[in-house]
Parts: C-alpha cells; structure tokens; sequence
C-alpha cells in the first residue's frame, strides 16, 4: 500500500511516502524535500550472531544521475563512497544506534540513496529522517521514530532547513538528530556563537523534530508491522551471581589504578583468571564471565561517581587533566605542535602550500566541480592504544575526527585573498586515552599560529561524558576513554574565549533533555578558557613571518581581456616566465594572478614581468621600445610586449627626413613618447620628442 504525506517545512514541501520502492526490504520510505530526494531502505538478518556487539552497518550513497551528471575519470560509475558521503552515513548511524534495543545481536543493515539533488536542499537530514521511518515501518526492534533537522541563521533569524545559498550568509551549520521531546545527536559548527546561542539553535531544532516526527507516527499507526521477536542473551543466574561475589571488589580496585595499561591489564588478567576458575563448573558459559565483568565494571564507575563524585583517574567532574603544548619541534615542516593532554597525545603539523595544492570536490550539491583551499587530516594508528590491529586505508572514524576539528578552525582563518595558501594540517595521534579529535583541534591551533597564518584566535576543544541513572546526573569534564565507553555522552565542545565554533554529540541513552546540555556547554566553556591559558603560555599569537620553507605568494589582479596577453599562443608567454624566474603562476577567470615561489626575489621578478605583459600605455610617458617593421611613412614600434604605435617619418628627428632607415632600422632599440590614442586605440609615437633640438 501507497502511502504519502506532505507538509511544510522551512517554506518548502517535505514529503514522506512508503510502499512504491524497495518492497522485498524489510522497511523502505522516500524522503522529497523540494526537489532532493531519498530513498531508505532496511533490512535485518533472521538469527543473531555471534559477535559481542551490535551489528549495525549505514551506508550513504549519492547517484550521479541525481544532479544529472555522469562520474568523471576513466571508468564511468560511481566508486568509493567519498568523504561527504561517508560523513553523512556518519550523522545517520550515530542518530539511529542509541535508539536500538541493548543486547540486540541481530545484523541491521541501513542504505540511504540520494536520487535527486536540486542542489538547494542538502540531503544529509533526509537521510536520517528516511532511516527513521524505514525502520519504524520494519519489523526491526527499535525506539524510534526520530528525525533529523539543520539550523542555520541568517541576519539574527534561526533558520530551519536552510538552503546552500542560505548557509553561505549563515554564522551556524548544526545538524541535529532528536525525538519528540529529546536530543539524540549534534553535529556542526558555528561562528564564534556564545554557548546560550548554541542551545538556542538546539532548542529551535527540536522544534522542528517533533513536528516531523508526529508525522511519521501517524504513517507507522497505519502501515507497521509487528516487531520480530528477540531474547536478550542472559548468563546463568547461578554464574552471574558467583562472578559478582568473587570479582566485585576486584573490579573496583582495578578500575582505580593510575594508568589506563595498568587498568586494562589488571581487568584482563582477573577475566583471565574467573574464566579460569569457572570452567570446570560452566564449561559452556565462558563468553557469560566476560559479559558479567564488563556489566560489573560499568556499574562500579557509574556508581562511583554518581555517589561519591570520584573519577578512576582520581579527578572531580570539571577538572581537566594536566597540559603541555611544544611548538616548532619538527624542523622542516612549515608550523608544528605537540599537545598533549593526559594520556592523549596529538602531533600535528601544518604545510603552506599554493593554488595547485587545493583539493578539487566533484559532487551532486554544486553544478560545477570546486576546490578546497584548507584540508585537516587525522590519523590514529593502533600503537596509539597500545594495540595491534591491521591497517586498511583511512576508517570513517578518521574521517569523522578530521572533519570536526576542520570545522573548528575553519571559522578562524583568515579570507583566502589576504592569505592566498592552500593549507593542509595533519593531526598524527600518537597516544589516546580521552578525545584525540579535541587534542587535534588545540594542537592544530598552535601548529597554524607556529607556522605563521595570521589566525583571528587560538581555538581549543574539550570532551564532556555524562553519567545518568534515573534523577542522578553527573556531567564529566575532559572525558577518559573509558568514561566515554562506560558513560552516557560524548559532547565535544571546541572554540575561542569568545565562542563556539564547533560541537559534536553523541548519547548512549533514549534521548537527552536541553537542560543537561546547557549544562554541559556552560561546563565546557569553563575548561575550555583554561585549556586556552595553558596554550596561549607557550604560543599566545601567530609568528609574524613564515617558515624560510614555505612558499611565498604574490597576487596581481589584471584586467579579465589581458589574461591572454600574459598566457600567450599556446601557453608560451606564461611558461617562459616560470622557466626564467623557477616561479609557478596562475591566473583565473577573473584575472587574479597568484604567483608562488620558495624565493621572494623569484616572485618579485614574475610580478614585474607580468605587470610589464599587462601594463597600460599611457600618454605623455616615454618609453623604450623595439622597431618591429619599418615602411615609407614610418615605423611601427612595440613600447611594451604586444603594444605597438605607429612613429610617422615626421617624428622621427628634428628636420626632415628623406627615407625612414636613414634613422631607424628593424630591431632597433629607441626611446620615444606617446603622444596620443586615439578613439581606436591606435597610438601615435614620437622620437623627435625626446631628442634636444640641437
């Protein structure tokens, strides 16, 4: 059965349908918001398995038919997911996982297709909202419906679903993921935006979500299904109670040591023991001793900090670990940083490069291919963990970190055309145990100040976790690992002393009410202005000179119908110019000029040269020009390159003159004086002018 229903949303239509596409799935709805569609379709396998966490997999895919285009490059179909994509099945499957049942096992597989693109709409919100609605109408277990919304705000006004358009004039891009009544996800950034703004924008957003979600209840009451039945995997009672008798006070011990290996070690070796002990009298129930450990550890920290406001690191709930920032420690690279933060620790390292090095983006939101001029990237190799784990190209949680901290800075760099350089910062973690992508943000701050980029603030970013167990709420500052896996939150909070420039928020629980959250961001603030100090004491502002390494770029804005005169037939003009000065130039549309070069004084002889390709004549000036032909009446002399006027017999001296090469020949080098341009640009030269009458 075909079922629609649309309403507005934003001052555009917002349609939801079931029922026409994607039948056998076992859950499928489109999502229209203009003219971007979607298409999400569930499916879930009939046995559990036996892996010891919930498989739940969400791909994003975007058709190039959506926006009318075919794939570029040799083989003519769409490929590896991209980094928009994947960070779009990102914002998906983090706003749908808190939401499934605990202890499902069975395998959830979510795919959302983009199969138009209005290139007005973005298509990412549509997806979780799609996702959503497929799975309320499945027969897979889960607590949904939600929806997903963006917040922009354009001249003071909050903006529900803003356009492309819209958000190139908006100070926010926050994507937020909720139910009716409570927040499940946030994601996004903002421009310096003081933390009540922030929750503002959240609580404008949730207004939105309810509307929404009313809806797909009223679709969910006509069309779904029965929910299949499930039985959560319970070790014996006999088992569980015998390892809470012998462990209890074991697990405690263990989660209060100092440092995470000795924590993780100890915790491993008394699993290794119970289990040990256990199997003669439950030979079948090894995996149930871990399951029951791991329950005992979750309850022993919750209940730790819940009662007696104590971390397993020793710490209360807003202090943050202890800090140290070096700066300039790799001596190639152009600006670097080393911050470290407890045992999180983050190398990062800035290169300045120049207009070729910008990242070119091919995707269904822009008719055009465009470029990217600031790339941050993160890597988190295994030893950073203490871990050893194969290595298979960059894991959609690098992207994820990368594009956050990317935000982050983002919104503090200075425009392009008054630092005209392609900007790449590479985050390496080297030791994690808390946020790695905060400690990227504050280490990227320092390594863009170290090299240079005149930075509009330094820019900091905490982790906030969040134990709650009915009316007991705990908000933790400057969360540890396990405080993430045991808790309830991860809200990444990173900005300037004056504000918000990106967020990002995760929960383990059904939903999150706005107060916990203001809370958090106040929290936030307060460790946030402290990370500031610990790092404005090693580098306070950006140096006042670049690295001797990186390249130095000159600009030159030309008139558009000169840029032929600067490239010449065939390129030729502009390469010799590269290959006299060892310079590189570019030259766009729009006649901006960039060139780049290591030495200044390279770049300075381009720019001559080019300003000399495309200077105007002007009257009344002498110049040094080339006979280029001669004739009975004169000669035809070219006073700057692909400029030549017209020098009549009669200016050629004082006195007449029988035969022009009796005083000039072709190749000659000779100095004369505009006279005039006339109304067609014709130039009239003298020699006689600059010569004494003598």
């Amino acid at each position: 059965m075909v079922k629609r229903l649309e309403q507005i949303v934003g001052g555009r239509a917002l349609r939801l349908e079931t029922g026409r596409l994607a039948k056998q799935a076992a859950g499928s709805a489109i999502v229209q918001y203009g003219e971007t569609m979607i298409l999400a379709a569930v499916t879930v396998a009939d046995q559990p398995t036996p892996l010891p966490f919930f498989p739940l997999t969400v791909e994003y895919r975007e058709k190039s038919y959506a926006a009318g285009k075919i794939p570029g490059g040799f083989i003519k179909r769409e490929g590896r997911p991209s980094d928009d994509e994947i960070l779009a099945a990102r914002l998906t499957d983090r706003s749908l996982r808190p939401l499934f049942p605990d202890g499902l096992k069975n395998e959830v597989q979510v795919f959302v297709y983009v199969l138009s693109a209005d290139q007005e709409n973005d298509a990412d919100v549509l997806g979780i909202t799609g996702a959503s609605l497929a799975l309320g109408l499945s027969r897979v277990p889960w607590n949904g419906p939600i929806a997903g919304v963006r917040v922009g705000r354009v001249e003071g006004q909050w903006v529900l679903n803003p356009t492309f358009q819209q958000l190139e004039f908006s100070d926010a891009d926050i994507v937020v993921a909720g139910s009716r009544d409570s927040l499940v996800m946030v994601e996004g950034s903002a421009l310096e935006l003081p933390e009540g703004e922030i929750a503002d924008a959240l609580a404008f957003a949730q207004r939105g979500i309810s509307d929404i979600v009313a809806w797909q209840e009223e679709i969910i009451r006509d069309l779904g299904v029965s929910k299949m039945p499930w039985t959560r995997a319970q070790p014996p009672a006999e088992l569980g109670g015998l390892v809470r008798e012998l462990a209890g006070a074991r697990v405690r011990e263990a989660l209060n040591l100092p440092e995470k290996s000795e924590r993780a070690q100890a915790l491993a070796a008394l699993r290794a023991t119970l289990t040990e002990q256990l199997a003669a009298e439950f030979p079948e129930n090894a995996k149930d001793t871990g399951s029951v450990l791991d329950e005992i550890e979750y309850e022993t920290m919750r209940q730790q900090v819940l009662e007696h406001g104590e971390r397993v690191d020793g710490r209360d709930l807003d202090t943050v670990r202890p800090i140290t920032c070096d700066v300039g420690i790799l001596p190639r690279a152009h600006g670097s940083a080393l911050f470290t933060r407890g045992q999180t620790q983050a190398l990062v390292s800035t290169t300045l490069g120049t207009v070729s090095d910008e990242q070119r983006i091919d995707t269904v939101d822009v008719a055009q291919e465009t470029t990217k001029s600031f790339m941050l990237h993160y890597n988190f190799p295994p030893f950073s963990t203490g871990e050893v784990k194969p290595v298979r190209g960059v894991s959609r949680r690098e992207i994820g970190h990368g594009s956050l901290a990317e935000r982050a800075l983002q919104a503090l760099l200075p425009p392009y055309d008054a630092f005209p350089y392609t900007i790449r910062v590479v985050s390496d973690i080297l030791e994690s145990n808390g946020s790695s992508s905060m400690a990227t943000v504050c280490g990227g701050s320092l390594a863009l100040m170290d090299a240079g980029v005149p930075m509009k603030a330094a820019c900091a970013g905490v982790a906030m976790g969040l134990i709650k167990e009915g009316a007991r709420v705990a908000v933790l500052t400057d969360i540890l690992g396990a405080e993430d896996y045991l808790g309830d939150m991860d809200f990444k909070v990173a900005g300037t002393r004056d504000g918000v420039t990106a967020v990002q928020m995760d929960i383990k629980i059904q939903g999150l009410d706005l107060g916990i959250v203001r809370e958090a961001l106040d929290q936030a603030r307060t460790a946030r202005l402290h990370i500031l100090d610990v790092m404005g004491q090693t580098l306070a502002q950006p140096r006042s000179s670049l690295s001797k390494y990186a390249p130095r770029i000159i600009t030159l804005q030309v008139k558009p119908d000169r840029i032929g005169d600067i490239i010449g037939p065939k390129g030729k003009t502009i390469r010799g110019i590269q290959d006299q000065t060892g310079a590189e130039i570019n030259v766009d549309d729009s006649g901006l000029v960039t060139i780049s070069s290591t030495s200044g004084d390279a770049g300075e002889r381009a720019r001559d040269m080019i300003a000399a390709i495309v200077q105007e004549p002007e009257v009344g000036t002498i110049y040094e020009g080339t006979v280029k032909s001669t004739t009975a009446f004169g000669a035809f002399v070219e006073i700057l390159p692909g400029v030549e006027g017209l020098l009549h017999i009669s200016e050629l001296q004082h006195g007449r003159t029988e035969r022009t090469e009796d005083v000039v020949k072709k190749g000659d080098r000779v100095r004369v004086k505009l006279l005039e341009v006339d109304g067609r640009g014709k130039m009239r030269l003298s020699r006689k002018a600059v010569l004494d009458k003598s």
